[in-house]
């Protein structure tokens, strides 16, 4: 699959000594959707700024479609579509009138049936000549996306898309992204709401204090990071890991008693502990299991970035 988007090296500082990112490399394929993961604060904002042409790089470099973003602008910037966190629309204009502005904005020609089809498809057509000050905030975030596809980009920057916004928007929001993947549009997502990512993403990106954690297939990523919980259910519920158990590294819920191995692993050392289960005298009632979400190794990630970040300081501050 070819790279549409390469960033190299990318770093970001900004005046007041905050380093936003930090030596970032990535390759987006062409046609994929690549959820970009992160909390608050992360770099995710900031490397889709530099990448669509809005902030200014400190180090490294980015190509869209061959094109460097800062030699040859205008050609990388017209195969992008952004659809930003904040809503940005003149408020006196026409939803109409608004969408066709943009896509006049890429120099391309009139076209009505495709802002129609556009239109239509994200439930705004009964609001094409409403004035934007008119409407709700889910249907302002419709013009955005509107505004963004307006000029039938390549590539299509989506950041936080759903966030704050109603059920029925979401589902539409989804729809749409399903017909450009279909078309072949690259997509890139950043989203709060890690079920999103799981359901529709093809690759996982996760940067954590302006460093790139993790690139990976999402099925490969479930598959080598994501690990099954065993719940025991006991007869008679415990309030305490018995200390003939403890090498297993259990854990309590509900009185149940909760067993997590590596399905990667050689072995998961469940025959061994129901037997032991069985010398404690505790007896099973149920067995279940649960597999690791996205969500879950999302967490895992940052909160091991984290802990390693304040080991790094207290070493430092220690010597």
């Amino acid at each position: 699959m070819n790279t549409i988007v390469s960033i190299q090296n990318l770093s970001k500082t900004y005046d007041n000594g905050f380093n936003a990112l930090s030596d970032v490399s990535l390759d987006i394929r062409e046609g994929e959707i690549l959820a970009l993961l992160g909390p608050n604060g992360a770099g995710k904002t900031t490397l889709i700024s530099i990448v669509c042409g809005i902030a200014s790089a400190t180090g490294g470099s980015v190509s869209v479609g061959g094109h460097d973003i800062e030699k040859e602008y205008r050609q990388s910037r017209s195969l992008i579509g952004l659809v930003p966190q904040e809503l940005h629309t003149d408020s006196f204009e026409s939803v109409w009138n608004t969408v066709n502005f943009s896509r006049g904005l890429f120099g391309k020609a009139p076209n009505p049936g495709y802002v129609e089809e556009i239109i239509r498809e994200l439930t705004l057509w009964d609001k094409r000549d409403s004035q934007i000050m008119q409407l709700s905030g889910g249907m302002k975030r419709r013009v955005m996306i509107a505004k963004a596809l307006s000029h039938e980009p390549r590539i299509l920057f989506l950041d936080e898309p759903t966030a704050g916004v109603d059920v029925e928007l979401r589902k539409d929001m989804w729809k749409v992204v399903e017909r450009l993947r279909q078309q072949g549009v690259t997509i890139i997502l950043t989203t709060h709401y890690i079920e999103e990512a799981e359901a529709i993403a093809d690759r996982i990106a996760v940067i954590n204090r302006g460093k790139l954690l993790l690139v990976e297939d999402k099925k490969n990523l479930m598959e080598e990071l994501g690990k099954k919980a065993l719940y025991i259910h006991l007869v008679k519920p415990v309030d305490a890991v018995p200390d003939s158990l403890s090498k297993y590294g259990l854990s309590l819920s509900n009185g149940s008693l909760v067993y997590t191995y590596d399905t990667a692993g050689s072995g998961t050392g469940i025959t061994g502990l129901l037997n032991d289960l069985n010398k404690a005298g505790l007896k099973v009632r149920d067995l279940e299991t649960r597999q690791s979400s996205l969500e879950d190794i999302f967490v895992g990630l940052v909160s091991r970035d984290a802990e390693k970040a304040e080991n790094q300081t207290s070493d430092g501050a220690a010597s």
